[in-house]
């Protein structure tokens, strides 16, 4: 048997997704085959501190892995020549522990929006996901609809951005400028550019409401977009690949809530997520044709999930793309591979190698 892959699993963040990275780290390490990797696994508070932390998967799901008295502080090293991360040892010195490969269970800020990435790259070690440029454009709301729209060929939402800057300096004026965009036409919805997992999202049924649901979205950025409601079923695609992506079979929500929030995504078990069967053969291909096409207009490597909106005439309209979706039990990227043959551990194998393979393109 040969060496094993020594294999770093980072989770928690500074992020307001900071406990759903816990549960999805616990859900990778209970589904590992750990007989083929070294596992070393690294929780950051939500204050921004490392640690080395040996506690088990039910430790880190429910957050007491922080208070594990064998808890190590830790730093990855940008340096290459290291190629891994300092562990603290009881006399205050450090050990270098070597990493051939990182998976970053991080969602939201400063995990999925290519801060996290762009210090691997410059560390040099192969990471599981898109690089820097692609998990950074992805997070953007703004900037994937822009890139989508360039491109072509791919429905949206109409939308339109407000900037902090000129929120703050007139909010009522930002709110009309809003309303007249759309026509006076409600409902709308107001989300953060840069936060997932629905967080600071709102629905506009009264434009009355409007003005205080850009100050909730602006919690979480400094810019936000506002986009018309699409009315339709709400369907996910699991992307999976390097230059050759494949697509999975199709998901759909059904949300406890009146909107997939936050709540509805991991609070609420009257939420539902299943797999589509009802829909034609041609439009089972387009829809998973489209998620490939976004997926490689935003430079993804890796894994994606891709969601769009299934309008009842048939049209299919982009929603937003996730470079690091969710990986808990109830989670639809596993959920959506192994309906497609792929179980959850060989799900994590191939993700492995696909990190592995992007190595020599990422870290010239």
């Amino acid at each position: 048997m040969g060496k094993k892959l020594s294999l770093l699993i980072l989770f928690g963040g500074v992020s307001s997704e900071h406990e759903v990275s816990c549960v999805s780290a616990a859900s990778v390490l209970d589904h590992i085959d750990s007989g083929k990797y070294e596992i070393n696994t690294i929780g950051i508070t939500k204050e921004g501190n490392w640690f080395l932390t040996s506690s088990p998967a039910v430790h880190i799901r429910d957050g007491s892995w922080e208070r594990d008295s064998g808890n190590r502080r830790a730093v990855l090293s940008p340096d290459r020549s290291i190629k891994g991360f300092l562990a603290e040892k009881d006399d205050g010195s450090f050990e270098v522990i070597r990493t051939d490969v990182v998976f970053p269970v991080l969602h939201g800020r400063n995990g999925e929006d290519g801060t996290m990435q762009g210090l691997l790259q410059i560390a040099g070690i192969p990471f599981v996901g898109s690089d820097a440029a692609a998990s950074a454009a992805s997070m953007d709301k703004a900037v994937t609809k822009a890139m989508v729209q360039q491109a072509g060929g791919v429905t949206q939402a109409l939308c339109d951005v407000v900037h902090r800057k000129d929120f703050d300096k007139a909010p009522a004026k930002e709110a009309e400028a809003v309303l007249q965009f759309f026509d006076g036409n409600l409902p709308l919805f107001v989300k953060p550019a840069n936060a997932g997992s629905s967080v600071g999202i709102s629905k506009v049924k009264k434009k009355e409401e409007l003005e205080a649901a850009l100050r909730l979205a602006f919690d979480e950025d400094d810019k936000v977009l506002v986009e018309e409601t699409i009315e339709g079923r709400e369907i996910e695609v699991a992307v999976l690949g390097n230059e050759e992506p494949e697509a999975s079979c199709i998901g759909e929500i059904f949300a406890a809530n009146e909107f997939y929030d936050y709540n509805a995504k991991y609070e609420n078990d009257k939420s539902e997520t299943g797999i589509v069967r009802d829909l034609s053969t041609e439009k089972e291909r387009e829809i998973r044709d489209k998620a490939i096409k976004v997926y490689r207009i935003m430079g993804c490597r890796g894994l994606a999930r891709v969601d769009f909106f299934l309008k009842p005439d048939g049209t299919v309209v982009f929603n937003e793309l996730n470079t690091l979706p969710g990986f808990t039990h109830i989670s639809m990227y596993p959920k959506l591979w192994e309906e497609s043959g792929l179980p959850y551990s060989q799900l994590i194998d191939r993700l492995i190698m696909l990190a592995m393979d992007a190595g020599s393109e990422i870290y010239r």
